[in-house]
């Protein structure tokens, strides 16, 4: 596996951000943490983001852009990028998994999947 070229690892943890929610309205924040790390060997930067946010209705909403939180940041092996960004569901729990659109420094581009995680208001889960 080390000698794959480009195998980048994306980890997420999320948090239920009480003061900036109002359940009566049905708005539900959250924030997100995502470390992407280089476990390839090729030099790669991220160039856009597809985020596919899914509530406890079934209701999806797609998100796609340029970069994460206003950057490209390009990850040599071994190094990793963190950042915080959040999203708003009508319900109290939910899910996000999606992909970063990967350019390597020997021009090949590749998706970094991003595996499912769930949003949740740790109050409300049993």
């Amino acid at each position: 596996m080390a000698d794959e070229p480009y195998r980048i690892e994306v980890t997420a943890v999320s948090d239920y951000i009480a003061e900036q929610s109002d359940p009566a309205d049905d708005r539900f924040v959250f924030a997100y943490t995502i470390t992407i790390r280089n476990n390839g060997s090729v030099p790669a930067k991220l160039l856009n983001r597809h985020w596919v946010v899914t509530d406890a209705n079934g209701k999806v909403q797609e998100v796609r852009g340029a970069g994460v939180v206003g950057e490209q940041p390009h990850l040599n092996p071994g190094e990793s990028f963190r950042y915080t960004s959040g999203t708003q569901i009508a319900t109290p729990v939910g899910s996000m998994h999606g992909s970063y659109d990967m350019l390597a420094d020997d021009g090949t581009r590749f998706d970094a999947k991003i595996a499912a995680f769930s949003l949740g208001d740790r109050g409300r889960l049993h």
